[in-house]
């Protein structure tokens, strides 16, 4: 019996050992192949004009259901690969853009991708001269309009392998399994098109709030004197945000205020142990406010694509095949909503996206017309939770 045992136990470790060899093996012949440029880069790829226009269609049709008014607004849209920025949805430009909140003018005359179109319409482009002064992923001015800026998604892959390859050990840098990764964190398309709703709604806040949108990005500046390795700080955060969780997963709307009012009981006394100044206080409120809402839209919509009776996405996007014609977004939502825990034991401000986002779902449940005051000056996420469980 004990032969046996010991025979079952050694076949089973080679097979284990095999396992990961071939593993390994795979991963390293799959990585022989990893993009490092954009197949296209002179003018916007089949499937990337479909994404956009997804992404238009999209936010035209439901957006309204999210935020009231959004879906209206006329957001023009930049997506930009390592050579070109190209600009969508903006007839006869003026040229460049204007970084927000700096106010600082970069790049040059837009002009006309000849022998093609987006929608049937003419669309723009002009050669990145300094492929680091790049639209980046925000919202910024092209004249008096605010735009929504972002990678194309190809270039996001691509940069996601460099970036990540560039932060592991050497030793792990040929066999890490890039490629799972990057389906798992942003594979889906609908998880891009997420994305370009969030910069959309960006470029909402800064068309009706642009001093606002000033204020909370420039609040950013606080991000190197916040207290990210404070131990006793990231324990309460953690209980914090699990109260929050909690407040989000639960049925009952009684149940959700009273943990509320536990989060901002936690909240204000985490503040205090970790004698966290008013500057700091405000950077948390003001990038909840900022990015907890871009957020919590970015995902509504995705959800509200799924479960909508009636909504057609767009013929072309058949053509995608990491598009899932949302029916993962429910399920996305969910892990959404799980990772409001894990953010909150990393460093940098990614925590105050799903706080920010978490407090929104809150907020639909207790203060229905929370969105009619969230615009007004100095009106926070929190300061509205407190309202809304009074």
């Amino acid at each position: 019996m004990k032969k046996r045992f010991l025979r079952i136990m050694f076949f089973g470790a080679i097979g284990l050992i095999s396992l990961c060899v071939a593993v390994v093996g795979i991963s390293y012949l799959s990585n022989l192949n990893l993009p490092t440029h954009s197949q296209v880069t002179d003018h916007l790829s089949e499937l990337e004009k479909a994404r956009l226009a997804e992404a238009i269609h999209l936010r035209q049709t439901l957006g309204d259901m999210v935020w009231p008014g959004w879906g209206l607004l006329d957001i023009p849209i930049i997506v930009y690969n390592e050579e070109y920025a190209f600009l969508v949805g903006y007839s006869s430009p003026p040229a460049g853009w204007v970084k927000m909140p700096q106010d600082e003018p970069r790049g040059g005359p837009w002009e006309a991708v000849l022998n093609d179109t987006f929608e049937g319409q003419v669309y723009y482009r002009q050669r990145l001269a300094n492929p680091k002064i790049t639209p980046e992923n925000f919202t910024v001015l092209v004249g008096e309009r605010w735009v929504a800026t972002m990678e194309t998604k190809e270039y996001m892959e691509i940069n996601f392998y460099v970036q990540f390859r560039e932060e592991l050990p050497s030793i792990l840098r040929r066999i890490f399994p890039y490629r799972l990764f990057w389906g798992l964190l942003m594979g889906d398309t609908e998880t891009y098109i997420g994305s370009l709703e969030h910069e959309s709604f960006h470029a909402l806040q800064g068309s009706l709030v642009p001093a606002r949108l000033a204020e909370a990005e420039t609040a950013n500046r606080s991000e190197n004197l916040y207290p990210w390795d404070n131990p006793t700080l990231g324990k309460d955060w953690h209980l914090e945000v699990d109260l929050l969780v909690r407040a989000v997963r639960t049925q009952s709307n009684k149940q959700a205020a009273n943990l509320v009012r536990q989060f901002m009981a936690l909240r204000d006394e985490r503040r205090a142990t970790a004698g966290l100044s008013q500057d700091l206080i405000n950077y948390e409120r003001q990038r909840e406010w900022l990015e907890g809402l871009a957020k919590y839209t970015e995902l509504s919509l995705g959800r509200l694509a799924g479960t909508t009776s009636g909504y057609t996405f767009l013929p072309a996007l058949a053509a995608d095949p990491d598009f899932r014609e949302y029916t993962t977004r429910e399920k996305y939502w969910s892990g959404q909503i799980d990772e409001v825990r894990r953010t909150a034991g990393r460093e940098g401000e990614t925590r105050f996206y799903y706080s920010g986002m978490a407090q929104a779902v809150l907020l639909d449940r207790l203060l229905p017309d929370w969105k009619k005051r969230v615009f007004n000056p100095h009106v926070m996420l929190e300061d509205l939770l407190r309202l809304a469980t009074e």
